[in-house]
């Protein structure tokens, strides 16, 4: 059942991308309410109701299992180290993480959708086969950036068998322990961002206790200054192409 879900929200994720590339129209589908006298129409009901349900919690599926976890917490470290508070907003900083996460991931959507999604479409692989064709890029663009301590973690926590090999390891372990590695390395590239930032901070405040200035607020001062810096080394430049070279 997990591997269905996975695999129609990869599913429903491809085919949208395929339909705005080529132009093609998308099914009419039609919901209502009707008597079931069949146990199998009452199933299938059922099942439908379930991915219905299901796809209100793809966008954050699709999330936690991308780089955008690492991304938008580093766009977040940023603006607070910037000392800004709500510039750029929060609607900003959202949409360049999403797309700077499609821009990551474009090469493990594109397999997707040509190894899984289309031939599934086209009737030439059966759904079993579609959803291990579906889950091998994630799968191995999520090993790339998990640390093996996480992966243990989660390997005796869910109190499975030792895994011979990657394959071994159940998709359900897998996503846990990326998410939490994406939270430690986005906290560290946080950390080296905040530094800089923190000197210019330390500085003001000195000049401002030897002027004798005290009921000046530092923050007042230093944010002009770290305005200019973080313009005049390019910082967004710098930032972005750091974040982007830290997934390859």
């Amino acid at each position: 059942m997990k591997k269905s879900i996975l695999f129609f929200i990869a599913l429903t994720f491809g085919f949208c991308l395929e339909s705005f590339a080529q132009g093609v129209s998308l099914p009419n589908i039609n919901i209502g309410m009707q008597s079931l006298d069949k146990p199998e129409d009452i199933v299938s009901s059922i099942k439908i109701l379930l991915m219905i349900t299901v796809l209100t919690l793809a966008p954050a599926i699709l999330i936690m299992m991308t780089g955008f976890t690492r991304i938008v917490i580093v766009l977040s470290f940023t603006r607070q180290a910037i000392g800004t508070q709500q510039m750029p907003p929060n609607q900003l900083l959202i949409g360049l993480a999403l797309f700077l996460t499609f821009f990551v991931m474009q090469p493990h959507f594109s397999e997707l959708n040509s190894k899984a999604v289309q031939p599934f479409l086209e009737g030439k692989i059966n759904q079993e086969q579609a959803v291990d064709a579906a889950l091998l890029p994630m799968r191995r663009f999520m090993f790339n950036q998990t640390r093996d301590s996480d992966l243990s973690l989660f390997l005796k926590l869910s109190k499975a068998e030792a895994p011979k090999t990657r394959a071994d390891v159940a998709t359900t372990v897998l996503i846990p322990a990326f998410i939490i590695s994406e939270l430690k390395t986005a906290f560290q590239i946080g950390f080296i961002i905040y530094l800089p930032f923190l000197v210019i901070d330390m500085v003001v405040a000195s000049v401002l206790m030897a002027m004798g200035m005290m009921m000046l607020p530092p923050v007042v001062v230093s944010l002009p200054f770290k305005i200019m810096l973080f313009v005049l080394v390019d910082g967004w430049g710098l930032l972005v192409g750091s974040m982007i070279k830290s997934f390859g």
